[in-house]
């Protein structure tokens, strides 16, 4: 591969990859079925790779995104919905790391590296790709605090998060520039989580609607200033397009190793399936998606690290990365045959959970929008 780690990232990489192999992995098939896994998170705080972005002043590692999209690549590979409930999270805390006042990072930044887990909260009912569309509303209380009443829909963590940052309108009549961001701790009166969505994949991560009945937050709640949010949250989504490019690629490198071993074992016409060419074909060109994939996913988190903005090349790095996942996915079945298509061979479930990178973070045509929108600008 192209991009070469430093010997500390090497070290975090082989960590993760180890913590994957062995915690990871082996419960994929049962969070599946059952859901998210609190013994699995415990184990993953005890690594202390939950604070790897956090700056030390906060008592974290104080790391770049290089090594938060090393830490999502690796643990994709074992489970790709564990993978995005911590990227989620990650995606507040840089919100936080940017806009926050210092008493905000100080609770909040802290929490992360004691384990404490957010949710993002954005998308509403009637407001996916249409980010500025959103109808939940926040009104500003003489004496300073909010009252935010509204919904959103499909909110991952949302039943096991600590803290939320809520997107909301303050000023409708300003459009996207009147959309506010206020973090609020769980357990505050009128905020109600809905029951948990019955998923196609990524099945292991928790994932609910919200509602916000009278939800009233101190004037401390909002981040950075009114009117911020909407610009916060197109930040947010050129880091979770970075990661969502970091999953998709674990669950393709995932799919490979399935479907080369088999085809190494599995006897036809008196050879082993590998040695004909129609399967050795869809094998290269697995590895040869991958190998892209990787150095657009580690071009792009070095571009963020460097703080250069990356819209436009994380929505490739996405786009790229999710399509051809799907696809390796479903060659990866096809190379498999009928055990391709029996949850027993795990890649159903990698097929499964992969198509949500085609729509999370921005569906595909959105992305397309991104790319082309600036390609026409020239």
């Amino acid at each position: 591969m192209g991009y070469k780690f430093t010997e500390e990232q090497k070290d975090i990489q082989a960590m993760v990859r180890d913590f994957t192999k062995k915690e990871v992995e082996p419960r994929g098939r049962e969070m599946d079925q059952n859901g998210w896994c609190h013994e699995l998170y415990q184990k993953y705080i005890e690594t202390g790779l939950q604070s790897t972005p956090i700056p030390e002043e906060y008592g974290g590692a104080g790391l770049s995104d290089v090594e938060c999209a090393i830490i999502t690549h690796e643990l994709a590979k074992g489970d790709a919905g564990f993978a995005m409930a911590m990227e989620i999270s990650w995606v507040c805390t840089d919100m936080i790391l940017k806009h926050g006042s210092e008493a905000q990072k100080q609770k909040y930044l802290s929490g992360v590296v004691d384990g404490k887990l957010f949710a993002f909260c954005l998308t509403e009912p009637g407001a996916g790709s249409d980010a500025a569309g959103l109808r939940t509303r926040a009104k500003k209380q003489a004496d300073g605090s909010y009252v935010i009443n509204g919904s959103k829909a499909w909110i991952t963590n949302s039943g096991i998060a600590d803290y939320y940052v809520i997107m909301a309108v303050t000023d409708p009549e300003k459009g996207a520039n009147g959309i506010s961001a206020f973090i609020v701790d769980k357990g505050t009166p009128g905020l109600i989580i809905d029951a948990e969505e019955d998923k196609m994949g990524m099945r292991s991560s928790d994932t609910h609607g919200m509602t916000f009945d009278d939800l009233k937050v101190p004037a401390e709640a909002l981040l950075d200033k009114e009117g911020m949010g909407f610009k916060m949250a197109m930040e947010g989504l050129d880091g979770g397009r970075v990661s969502c490019t970091a999953i998709s690629t674990g669950i393709a490198e995932h799919a490979l190793d399935i479907a080369k071993n088999y085809a190494l074992e599995r006897v036809a016409f008196g050879k082993p399936i590998a040695k004909h060419q129609a399967i050795a074909f869809k094998i290269a060109d697995m590895a040869m998606y991958i190998e892209a994939m990787k150095l657009m996913l580690y071009d792009v988190a070095e571009m963020k690290a460097s703080g250069v903005r990356c819209s436009v090349q994380a929505a490739e790095a996405k786009l790229f990365a999710a399509s051809h996942t799907t696809q390796i996915c479903l060659d990866a079945i096809q190379v498999l045959g009928g055990n391709g298509y029996s949850k027993e061979y795990n890649v159903e479930r990698l097929m499964r959970d992969n198509k949500l990178m085609e729509i999370g973070e921005g569906t595909n045509e959105v992305q397309r929008i991104v790319i082309s929108g600036a390609v026409l600008r020239k």
